[in-house]
C-alpha cells in the first residue's frame, strides 16, 4: 500500500468543487481513497479518519491532497489526475494556475462583480457572506450547517443595504440564464421562481422545461427562510426583484412545508405585485410540485403532457413490505411522504412531518421509512448525496437484505454539479438488492424519481433506461414516483 499527503499553502478552492475532484480522484484504478479539500478542522478530522497525520501550520487558507492507493504507480498516477484536474479547472476559468485574481470579494466587487457565490464550510461562510454584502454585492449562500441566528442576522443586513442574501444552504440558483450551484439545463423563459427548496426548485424547472415553458431566473432563498424564525425575510425581497424583472411573466413560489402565518403574510404580499403568482407550499392538501407545473403550463396556454415514465421490466407478484425511500433532495423526500403517507399512514424520517415520525439517529426502524441524505447532520464533512451516491448505494444493498422491505424509492437529481454518472452508482446497487431479496424469496420492487432535462450533460434518457435495466421503474413526476411506491407497497 502506498500513501501520500501533500499540503499547497494558499491554494484556495471552494468546496464543492474540491468535493468533485476527491471523487474524480477516489475512482482512479488502485485507489482506496482520496480527499482534496482545504485544511478546515473538519477535513482535518477527516484525514486523522484515513490514517494521516495533522499537517504541521496547515490552516484553512490551505489545500490538503492526501491519496491512499495499492500502490506507487497508482498512487502517482491519482496524484497526476488531482493535478491535471485542477490545473484544467484554472486555465478553462480564463486564469493562470499560479495566480487566480481577484483574491478578495472586494476585489471582485471593484471590477465589476455583482454576485458572490460562498460555498465554504458553514463555520466560516456566514462571515464570508457579510463580506460580500457590505462589498456592495448581492450572495448566493450556497454553504449548508449556517447556524440560524446567522441567516438571520445576513439576511436583516441584507435588507439594510438593499441586498438580496439567497441561502443558506441554497443548491440551485439561475440568475439570467446562468445555472449556480446544482443547475439543471433548462429554457429560458416566462417564469420566474423563488425557491425556498434546491431539489423542489429543480423537478419545477424540469418538468417546466419538458413542457416546452423556460425560466427567466431562480432566486432560492434557502430552505428555512419561510420558517417562523426567519420569516421569509429574502422571499419577500426576492418577489419584488422578479415583479420589476421584465423578462419574468408569471412567478411560482416553491417550499418545503412552511409555517402557517408565514405563508399567509407571503401569499398577502405577492397579492399586490401585479403579477400572476402561484405557490408550491408542500404540505397536506396542498398541489404537489407536477400539479402546479401543469397549472402553470396551462395558464401560458402550453399544452400539458404528464411527465414520462420507463416501467419496470418484471410484474410485481410477491406480497410487498415495508416502503424504504432514500433520497438526497429534502423537498423531494418532503413531497414524498406527503403523497404516500396518506395512502400508507405513519412514515418515519430524520426530517418527519410530524414529530411523532422522527427517526433514532441510526435512521433505521421498522415500518415504512424516507431518508433525506442531504440533510445537513448527513453532509458534514462528506460530499453531498448528489455528488457521490455511495451511502445511499449502501443502504439499497441493506433494504434488499431487509426481510421486511418490499419497495424501495430514491431520486436521482441530473444537472450541472450533480454526480456526471449516477446511474454508475446507483444501477449495480439497485441490482444487487434485487438479487439478493429474490434469493430470499422476496421480489423487492424499486422506484426512481428522475430530475432532469433533456440537456443535462448525463443524458436523461441514458440514465433512465440503465436504472430501468437494472429493474426499477422510473419516473420524470416525484409526485408519480411516490404514489407509485406507495402503491406497490399496498399491493396484495
Amino acid at each position: 500500500m502506498s500513501r501520500q499527503l501533500q499540503v499547497r499553502a494558499g491554494a484556495y478552492r471552494d468546496s464543492v468543487s474540491l468535493m468533485q475532484i476527491s471523487q474524480r480522484v477516489a475512482a482512479e484504478p488502485g485507489v482506496r481513497s482520496a480527499l482534496i479539500a482545504m485544511a478546515t478542522e473538519l477535513n482535518l478530522e477527516l484525514l486523522a479518519g484515513m490514517g494521516f497525520a495533522p499537517p504541521n501550520g496547515a490552516t484553512a487558507n490551505d489545500m490538503v491532497v492526501a491519496v491512499e492507493a495499492d500502490d506507487d504507480d497508482a498512487l502517482t498516477a491519482a496524484l497526476a489526475t488531482a493535478d491535471a484536474i485542477l490545473t484544467e479547472r484554472a486555465v478553462r476559468a480564463g486564469r493562470d494556475p499560479s495566480d487566480l485574481p481577484p483574491r478578495t470579494l472586494r476585489a471582485a466587487a471593484a471590477g465589476g462583480a455583482s454576485l458572490a457565490l460562498i460555498s465554504t464550510p458553514g463555520r466560516y461562510a456566514a462571515a464570508d457572506a457579510f463580506e460580500a454584502l457590505y462589498a456592495g454585492l448581492d450572495v448566493v449562500l450556497f454553504s449548508d450547517n449556517v447556524p440560524l441566528e446567522k441567516e438571520i442576522a445576513l439576511k436583516e443586513t441584507a435588507a439594510r443595504l438593499g441586498r438580496l442574501v439567497m441561502g443558506p444552504d441554497c443548491g440551485t440558483a439561475v440568475v439570467a440564464g446562468v445555472g449556480l450551484g446544482f443547475a439543471n439545463v433548462v429554457r429560458p423563459g416566462p417564469v420566474g421562481i423563488v425557491a425556498a427548496s434546491g431539489t423542489g426548485a429543480q423537478q419545477l424547472m424540469c418538468l417546466l422545461d419538458a413542457a416546452g415553458s423556460g425560466v427567466s431566473h431562480c432566486l432560492g432563498v434557502g430552505g428555512r427562510d419561510l420558517s417562523a424564525a426567519v420569516d421569509g425575510r429574502s422571499t419577500s425581497v426576492a418577489l419584488d426583484l422578479l415583479a420589476a424583472d421584465e423578462t419574468t411573466e408569471r412567478i411560482v413560489v416553491v417550499s418545503k412545508p412552511p409555517a402557517a402565518e408565514v405563508a399567509r403574510r407571503v401569499r398577502a404580499h405577492a397579492a399586490g405585485l401585479g403579477l400572476p403568482v402561484d405557490f408550491a407550499l408542500l404540505g397536506s392538501g396542498q398541489p404537489t410540485l407536477s400539479e402546479v407545473a401543469e397549472r402553470v403550463t396551462v395558464a401560458l396556454g402550453r399544452e400539458w403532457v404528464p411527465p414520462g415514465m420507463w416501467p419496470a421490466p418484471y410484474e410485481r407478484t410477491s406480497r410487498p413490505g415495508a416502503l424504504r425511500g432514500l433520497f438526497s433532495g429534502g423537498t423531494l423526500c418532503d413531497e414524498a411522504m406527503i403523497v404516500a403517507s396518506a395512502r400508507l399512514g405513519a412514515i418515519g424520517s430524520n426530517i418527519p412531518l410530524t414529530p411523532e415520525w422522527s427517526l433514532p439517529d441510526d435512521l433505521r426502524a421498522p415500518g415504512h421509512l424516507m431518508i433525506d441524505f442531504g440533510d445537513d447532520k448527513l453532509t458534514q464533512g462528506r460530499p453531498h448525496p448528489m455528488i457521490d451516491g455511495s451511502m445511499r448505494a449502501k443502504r439499497i444493498v441493506e433494504e434488499g437484505a431487509d426481510a421486511t422491505c418490499g419497495t424501495v424509492l430514491l431520486d436521482v437529481v441530473l444537472g450541472h454539479g450533480a454526480h456526471p454518472d449516477p446511474a454508475a452508482e446507483l444501477a449495480p446497487a439497485i441490482r444487487e438488492a434485487r438479487a439478493t431479496a429474490a434469493r430470499s424469496g422476496r421480489d423487492l420492487a424499486v422506484v426512481v424519481s428522475l430530475t432532469g432535462t433533456s440537456g443535462d450533460p448525463q443524458g436523461l434518457s441514458r440514465q433512465a433506461e440503465a436504472m430501468q435495466s437494472a429493474g426499477a421503474s422510473v419516473h420524470l413526476s416525484n409526485a408519480a414516483a411516490a404514489q407509485a411506491a406507495a402503491d406497490l407497497a399496498t399491493v396484495r
